[in-house]
């Protein structure tokens, strides 16, 4: 183990808000949201106004903003989940959308090295194809991995051992934890879009379902924080814990 790691703490708190809105998937407002990303991401938002300047690049980053949602068709009804470092007013949405009234929960966790935890998320995980033809500084296109199989790679490379860095050395972000692979439960979800003003928007998606075994604190902590993956803004990354 190098001295750099060594000295990490080995523990870490957790301190956030979650906002647990049960929404009538029926509601216009909602079943709008549903079926457009970016109306589900306006909705979210609309619970954080005033907190930053408005048009602000990264205001959903600065107010620390991740959400995950599900649905149940049978019952009509939509869980919203939205993590927040400030509370969120949901007096915008209407009331007739809600089924029960907001819960707005205080999460305040420490986390400790070697401690297992259950978790849940919905993430976004996509790979790089490089730039046809090959050229300098041109970036390659992101796309989504489609398989169960693929998905378990692309999570198995961000787990981390005991004593291993923070970061790989292919630059792969790493989550702090590790886990048993064959263990995992990964269910690949319906994918989301949107066209809003002519920037199409399609987003694959899975759900990784399993325990963690805490081997970095604080690391698992800023991916909690912060989220994990790409499309952060679109419902993905954010990770549950219990």
């Amino acid at each position: 183990m190098n001295s750099a790691h060594s000295t990490r703490a080995s523990t870490a708190r957790f301190v956030t808000t979650h906002s647990v809105l049960s929404l009538d998937a029926r509601h216009p407002l909602v079943a709008k949201s549903l079926v457009d990303a970016q109306e589900m991401h306006r909705t979210v938002m609309s619970g954080f106004r005033g907190w930053v300047q408005d048009g602000d690049l990264d205001a959903r980053s600065q107010m620390g903003v991740l959400s995950t949602w599900s649905v149940d068709l049978k019952a009509a009804a939509l869980v919203l989940v939205v993590q927040s470092r400030v509370p969120g007013d949901w007096s915008r949405i209407p009331r007739a959308a809600f089924t029960t009234a907001p819960d707005v929960i205080t999460v305040d966790r420490t986390f400790k090295a070697g401690e297992v935890v259950g978790f849940r998320t919905v993430v976004n995980p996509t790979r790089s194809r490089p730039a046809r033809p090959a050229a300098e500084k041109v970036r390659g296109t992101r796309s989504a991995h489609t398989t169960p199989e693929h998905v378990k790679r692309w999570f198995v490379r961000r787990l981390q051992g005991d004593g291993e860095p923070p970061t790989a050395e292919d630059g792969v972000v790493r989550i702090g934890a590790t886990a048993d692979a064959d263990a995992l439960g990964i269910r690949m979800l319906p994918t989301v879009s949107s066209g809003h003003r002519g920037k199409p928007v399609r987003i694959g998606r899975a759900e990784i379902r399993g325990s963690l075994t805490v081997t970095d604190p604080e690391t698992l902590v800023g991916v909690l924080a912060s989220g994990l993956g790409h499309a952060r803004a679109y419902s993905c990354g954010l990770v549950l814990t219990r």
